[in-house]
């Protein structure tokens, strides 16, 4: 039987070619692949980039033909006055009785599902709907949705990521029902509000919000 013997050092050289290195304080052998090296050291070769200044309408594209003079001129007229049948104080009733009627619709869910209301030394604890106006109704409602305090399944059809647009959308009937000085708005804008007001009832779950009705406790 042939002796065996353990491998020697050399026997794992690459390359047995001898080189001087003393003169060497790159840390690369020479005659090494120098591109390997430095792939193997984080680096990667550098891709041709896009222009930043150019986008997808540099590319192909077309334009529309331009509508005739006279077309234009019937669109840049003046713009028309829409109905109005409320007169300023009417509308201004109208405003705020949503408004606290979204008061109430926020101060029922936070109280049904128990979510907390942080305290701050510049805010009393809430014990009715009036104490938190409704834009820090919304501002609580957002920060409870976008820390993920509040489940889906408690919202209408779980429209979790719609939750913040409606609320938002909401925001101006408190600016509204406010601004003493704004001007009269027209029919279609008191009703928009109000289907505003509607749609924040609605993912809430709140259906004698949504009607309007009496609440049972507060009388608003």
């Amino acid at each position: 039987m042939d002796d065996l013997t353990s491998p020697s050092a050399s026997d794992y050289s690459l390359d047995r070619t001898p080189t001087n290195t003393s003169n060497n304080t790159s840390g690369i052998v020479p005659g090494s692949n120098i591109r390997h090296y430095k792939l193997a050291a984080g680096k990667h070769p550098r891709t041709r980039r896009r222009p930043s200044n150019r986008d997808e309408f540099d590319g192909p594209h077309q334009f529309l033909k331009r509508p005739p003079p006279e077309y234009i001129a019937l669109q840049e007229r003046e713009l028309p006055r829409l109905p109005t049948h409320l007169h300023i104080q009417e509308q201004d009733a109208v405003l705020n009785q949503v408004n606290e009627r979204l008061s109430q619709c926020a101060y029922d869910f936070v109280a049904k599902y128990q979510f907390p209301i942080p305290l701050t030394h510049d805010m009393r604890p809430v014990e009715r709907p009036q104490d938190r106006e409704w834009t820090e109704w919304v501002y609580l409602l957002k920060r409870l949705a976008t820390k993920r305090r509040i489940p889906a399944r408690v919202l209408y059809n779980g429209q979790i990521k719609q939750f913040v647009t409606v609320l938002e959308n909401s925001l101006e009937m408190k600016h509204a029902a406010k601004n003493q000085s704004r001007p009269l708005k027209d029919d279609r804008n008191i009703l928009q509000l109000i289907s505003a007001g509607i749609q924040v009832a609605k993912i809430l779950k709140d259906a004698q919000a949504m009607v309007g009705e009496p609440h049972p406790i507060f009388g608003c």
